[in-house]
């Protein structure tokens, strides 16, 4: 049977296919502090944040912040996808810093998700991508059901 959400979900929990918009390889993918530190730079959303005076200060009140930023990057979609990279990466960087037991995990294919401590994982780089495209989920949103477990 062809069930193509299925399907997806399917080869996604697999870690086959290609890792969507970033991916992490090479032995700094055995590191988690050094693939912490990498994930965290996300140098086009703190410059974007930052010429609007949004400080991303790792915390879950600075997602609230960037929901309400006003979307000017979606009148450009080269930088759609590289800001959606970047929304989800730094959506993780808050997730492990702030969630007791968190921590990145890098499928086989390279893609970086969060893992908890119930064991579920976390495409955080997908709500980004669904985040600078359309607005959600809200980044605050997301975080909010991720720490609730």
């Amino acid at each position: 049977m062809d069930i193509p959400f299925l399907d997806k979900w399917l080869k996604r929990r697999a870690g086959q296919g290609e890792a969507r918009g970033v991916a992490v390889i090479g032995p700094i993918a055995d590191d988690p502090q050094g693939v912490a530190e990498l994930l965290a730079e996300c140098g086009l959303l703190r410059e974007q944040a930052a010429a609007v005076g949004v400080e991303l200060d790792d915390t879950a009140a600075s997602l609230e912040r960037l929901d309400q930023l006003l979307p000017r990057w979606r009148d450009d979609p080269d930088e759609v996808p590289w800001l959606g990279n970047d929304a989800g990466l730094y959506l993780g960087t808050v997730i492990i810093r702030t969630v007791p037991g968190a921590a990145w995990r890098v499928w086989p294919n390279g893609q970086p998700v969060v893992t908890l401590d119930s064991g579920r994982e976390v495409d955080v780089v997908d709500i980004g991508h669904g985040w600078a495209e359309s607005g959600t989920p809200e980044l605050s949103q997301a975080y909010a059901e991720v720490s609730e477990g």
